[in-house]
């Protein structure tokens, strides 16, 4: 279930939280900010970024395979989450279940977590379990067995697994709203795979992604923790500096396609009706990008002001901002009443195109956010992720030092420019019961 953002405040927040990114900045201005506790280094084509933290004894590694629904095809749908998990049963120097049950019995936890841009395979371990853990983890890179019927045992949870989220209603909503705004598109794929793909997937195909694919310039690896650069260094020259360099550039994905509004709406037996209704953003490397996130955080807001608080309309009303190499916005609620809910939507998307929002409002709001965004205490792995983004999307990660700055740059102009520039040409997804829903009022979006 989505988690209801009501607060402008808390909707700015929450991508600091998860993955997010920086609106560009000139090269020179990326490299004058100042963060001397990070570095970055390359071993054989993988380009290291460490962050060291003395705070905790907690160390997040986090290897970043770039790419994401680019390296997919139809056919090929969840290929690289599929090698992932079944190297997880048996590695050449942990044969089996027993780098499972070691990195278990340290304590250490893995995460493998496949996206749009990138598939992320991270471990968290504390600092006197890192060189140990780490040793299973990029043994898992380097060296799967993919024994044959480990394969097909993670083959079987991976379809139960895809088949639970074809039931739940907001894995649905997001997955079947993506397919609809990007037709054509990568970004259009499934990164965790669908039924049929997962099904013909073999073996000899997993084996060949590994050998073609697991090279080191696809990877970044973005570690932030109590660890010095030298252990690190070695770590990584002994793994998976091992592996062959490749020659992969990332490059972001082409724009989304202009197709103009359309709705899905698919009859379920659920207690409410869930809605979510895409429109296309700007890539992370346009000036937009960061105006756009304040402008859905706004949106967000009058949404729980007005649809939630007021009127007890909703429990979970939202203005998504997809942070991704090409952005996207959106409106998203669960309600038992949808026309009503929707014409206030349209409302304050209205309101917001038409009125400039109150500049010391948005000055409150922003410096707010900038307050908790330094006395809360990041985990390491959130740090990791906010640093792999700089790099990926804008080639340095000492853009990450300037996300305040870019926050506090926009105004409210550019809220309404936002508003009207992007907010327009939704594409809907209606989960429910399609009797109580006017289709008029999605078209009017």
């Amino acid at each position: 279930m989505r988690r209801a953002i009501g607060l402008a405040l808390v909707a700015l927040l929450a991508p600091l939280l998860g993955p997010q990114a920086q609106a560009p900045r000139s090269r020179a201005a990326v490299r004058s900010g100042s963060d001397t506790a990070t570095t970055s280094f390359d071993v054989n084509g993988l380009q290291v970024i460490l962050r060291r933290n003395t705070a905790n004894d907690v160390v997040a590694a986090n290897v970043y395979l770039l790419g994401g629904t680019q390296q997919l095809t139809p056919a090929r749908q969840g290929i690289e989450s599929f090698l992932l998990h079944a190297a997880e049963r048996g590695t050449a120097r942990f044969p089996g279940e027993l780098g499972r049950d070691l990195i278990a019995g340290l304590g250490s936890r893995v995460v493998i977590e496949p996206s749009a841009d990138w598939t992320l395979y991270g471990v968290t371990a504390t600092r006197s379990s890192f060189d140990s853990t780490w040793a299973m983890f990029a043994d898992r890179l380097t060296a799967p067995t993919l024994d044959s019927a480990a394969v097909e045992l993670v083959r079987r949870q991976m379809i139960t697994a895809v088949r639970q989220a074809q039931t739940s209603p907001d894995p649905l909503l997001n997955h079947l709203a993506d397919s609809l705004l990007y037709v054509g598109h990568p970004y259009g794929f499934a990164p965790e795979g669908n039924e049929s793909s997962l099904r013909s997937i073999s073996v000899a195909q997993l084996r060949s992604y590994q050998a073609t694919q697991m090279v080191t310039s696809r990877m970044l690896l973005v570690v932030v923790g109590n660890v010095d650069r030298p252990e690190l260094e070695r770590l990584v020259q002994q793994t998976l500096g091992t592996l062959p360099r490749g020659n992969y550039t990332w490059s972001p994905p082409q724009g989304a396609p202009r197709l103009g509004r359309a709705v899905v709406i698919k009859q379920m037996s659920l207690p409410t009706n869930y809605i979510l209704g895409y429109y296309a953003g700007p890539a992370a490397e346009d000036s937009d990008y960061q105006a756009l996130r304040v402008a859905d955080a706004v949106l967000a807001g009058r949404f729980f002001t007005e649809i939630r608080s007021k009127r007890n309309l909703s429990y979970d009303v939202d203005a998504p901002f997809v942070d991704r190499a090409l952005s996207n916005g959106g409106v998203y609620v669960t309600t038992v009443d949808p026309n009503t809910t929707l014409q206030l939507m349209r409302a304050e998307i209205d309101r917001l195109q038409r009125e400039v929002i109150d500049s010391q409002g948005l000055e409150r709001l922003i410096q707010q956010f900038i307050t908790d965004y330094f006395l809360k205490n990041e985990t390491n792995g959130d740090q990791a992720t906010f640093l792999a983004r700089a790099a990926i999307y804008h080639g340095d990660y000492h853009a990450a030092n300037h996300f305040v700055d870019d926050l506090r740059r926009v105004t409210p102009e550019d809220v309404r420019r936002m508003a009207r520039t992007y907010m327009h040409d939704f594409r809907f997804v209606y989960l429910g019961n399609p009797a109580v829903l006017s289709r008029a009022l999605l078209d009017q979006f």
